[in-house]
């Protein structure tokens, strides 16, 4: 939200020095970025798109600095690919086991497979995929039966080196590997995008080190943002924003100073931009 207030304000100043600029500046400011993300950006995309109106660049507000303002700058994200599965088994008492089939069991040994994976290396702006089992259930509570499924949730990040289409087939093999009795849905939360060098980027770079006085470090680490839904549309998109020190914390916060000074740096950019 200090973003968009130090974009705003970056603007009306921009706007008065510069009165002539031909360019249209918008401000895109949803909701459900962290939600199902149905009727945010997602939509205002593919409305925009309809009416053919493109977007040469956009600097989503995110907080991607670390330590002080401006100190990394996101030109790249990794896609995000969640899975839910539920393998199936046989309930029973644990003293008959022969009479029942442990769901539990009979995943382990593909689960330990897929913790240990190498689905890629990575390349030169990403980090290799990763994946991580989120959440585990199964049983009744009681210590004496054996259960009937077992639910399971993961999510893969991943590199510009693979697809979603790519993992779920490799997945699909290493459970069909181990002839399990399951179900699997799939979310693609996002895929991977890279902005590489070119004006949007290097006007970054140098309105961060005109006002901050020092070089900026590109990074692709990190969650989703939006961004996820303008960059496929060929816009360059970087994200610039606050310390992330405090994000989703009780009493999260930023530094007033700070919040001056991330006006003064969108301002270089537009004036590198469209001057």
């Amino acid at each position: 939200k200090g973003s968009l207030a130090a974009m705003i304000t970056a603007t009306e100043r921009f706007i008065k020095d510069y009165p002539n600029v031909d360019a249209d500046i918008g401000f895109l400011i949803t909701s459900d970025e962290e939600g199902p993300f149905i009727n945010g950006t997602k939509r205002v995309i593919e409305t925009l798109q309809e009416r053919n109106e493109n977007i040469d660049w956009c600097i989503v507000g995110e907080p991607s600095s670390t330590d002080t303002l401006g100190d990394i700058v996101k030109n790249g994200r990794r896609g995000s690919l969640t899975g839910d599965l539920t393998v199936l088994g046989i309930q029973g008492h644990v003293a008959y086991p022969h009479l029942a089939k442990n769901p539990v069991h009979d995943l382990a040994p593909a689960l330990s497979e897929l913790i240990n994976e190498e689905w890629d290396k990575g390349n030169a702006s990403f980090p290799p995929t990763t994946f991580q089992v989120s959440n585990i259930q199964a049983g009744t509570g009681a210590g004496n039966v054996i259960p009937g499924r077992i639910d399971t949730q993961f999510n893969f990040r991943f590199s510009t080196e693979l697809t979603a289409e790519k993992i779920k087939q490799r997945v699909e093999a290493i459970l069909d590997k181990h002839s399990l009795k399951y179900h699997l849905q799939w979310k693609l939360n996002g895929p991977p995008f890279l902005t590489e060098s070119g004006a949007l980027v290097e006007a970054v770079q140098a309105a961060i080190e005109h006002e901050c006085g020092f070089s900026t470090t590109l990074s692709t680490a990190g969650g989703t943002s939006d961004g996820r839904f303008i960059a496929p549309t060929g816009a360059q998109v970087i994200e610039l924003g606050p310390v992330n020190a405090t994000i989703h914390k009780v009493n999260e916060c930023v530094k007033v100073s700070d919040l001056d000074k991330l006006s003064d740096v969108y301002y270089r950019c537009m004036e590198k931009l469209l001057c």
